[in-house]
């Protein structure tokens, strides 16, 4: 290194230097790894509904995941993503537990309500350590939803549980799928929402913020969760109205435990555009969602939602 300053002029050797360091760096470069991974690179959990399924990644990344849910199935459906026990899975879901949520629905449908309750009381125990930690609102038949979780590592369970015309849950149809969630973390940050919404079970669905058109991002936030009359707790359902849409017939339609309740088909004029799905008190979930003009209505899937506050309308000019 002397001789060569001594037989440069001391400026320009220097820079030489420098060039050379930085041509070596360069080389010595580790070589950019790519992944087509979506659970990688941090992108959307795409979901897709063809009949009475869930066609996805069998394993996605821990932390904060979009669950972006095409829905291309002629029924409405939902994405309700459950912690089962360790050691249960989607075939008990559809094998143990919906048969009988089956007997019991039949049996509400003959008019046998003390039977019914008798049949749910089948349960097995452990039934009762299942958690609700969230997923996608109703979604009716050619439509997309955006909804954002965060999930642990761990084992689940998703399942939609509307009726067919016939009484029959869509989970005992098949309509379940485990789930893995790995260590490895999405890299994805938890949302900044538009619109911040909080709901409980005495309060109701209540937000401080104005609610307008465009492409906006709800933040639901669970106060409390408690389990209603009809075995499940409060979510949010967003439902653009149209012209003849019926308000009663909405309110009745949410309530799984009536002879008609989540039956197929829907009310006319209901448009499911998804929300977010039970979570425990606490949890906090987003749903993202184009609001064009017109009337919409933000309702949970309970018994009676307007005398509890779980309905709310507003209007896009």
């Amino acid at each position: 290194m002397k001789r060569l300053l001594n037989g440069m002029g001391t400026h320009r050797a220097l820079s030489l230097l420098l060039v050379y360091l930085a041509l070596f760096c360069l080389s010595c470069k580790p070589e950019k790894k790519t992944s087509t991974d979506p659970a990688e690179m941090g992108k959307v959990v795409e979901v897709i509904t063809e009949n009475m399924d869930f066609q996805m990644a069998d394993t996605i990344s821990s932390g904060w995941n979009t669950f972006r849910y095409k829905n291309l199935s002629p029924q409405t459906h939902f994405i309700l993503v459950d912690k089962y026990p360790p050691g249960k899975t989607a075939e008990d879901a559809e094998k143990v537990i919906g048969p009988i949520f089956d007997s019991g629905m039949k049996l509400i449908n003959e008019g046998k309500t003390d039977e019914a309750m008798e049949a749910f009381g089948q349960l097995p125990e452990w039934f009762s350590e299942v958690k609700f930690l969230g997923g996608t609102g109703l979604l009716s038949p050619g439509k997309t939803a955006e909804t954002t979780l965060y999930l642990e590592p761990g084992n689940y369970i998703l399942e939609c549980y509307v009726k067919m015309g016939n009484g029959i849950f869509h989970t005992s149809m098949g309509m379940t799928k485990d789930l893995v969630v790995s260590e490895q973390k999405s890299g994805n940050q938890e949302l900044k929402a538009n619109i911040n919404l909080s709901i409980s079970s005495t309060t109701g669905i209540f937000t401080k913020d104005s609610i307008v058109g465009g492409l906006q991002t709800f933040s639901v936030h669970f106060v409390d969760q408690i389990v209603h009359e009809n075995f499940v707790g409060h979510d949010i359902n967003l439902v653009k109205l149209g012209e003849d849409a019926n308000m009663e017939e909405l309110e009745n339609w949410m309530n799984w435990a009536t002879p008609t309740g989540l039956m197929e088909p829907a009310p006319k004029g209901l448009t499911f555009m998804g929300g977010v799905n039970d979570m425990p008190a606490g949890r906090t979930g987003y749903f993202t969602v184009q609001l064009d003009p017109g009337s919409y209505v933000l309702i949970s899937e309970v018994p009676n939602p307007t005398s509890k506050g779980l309905l709310r309308t507003f209007e896009i000019k």
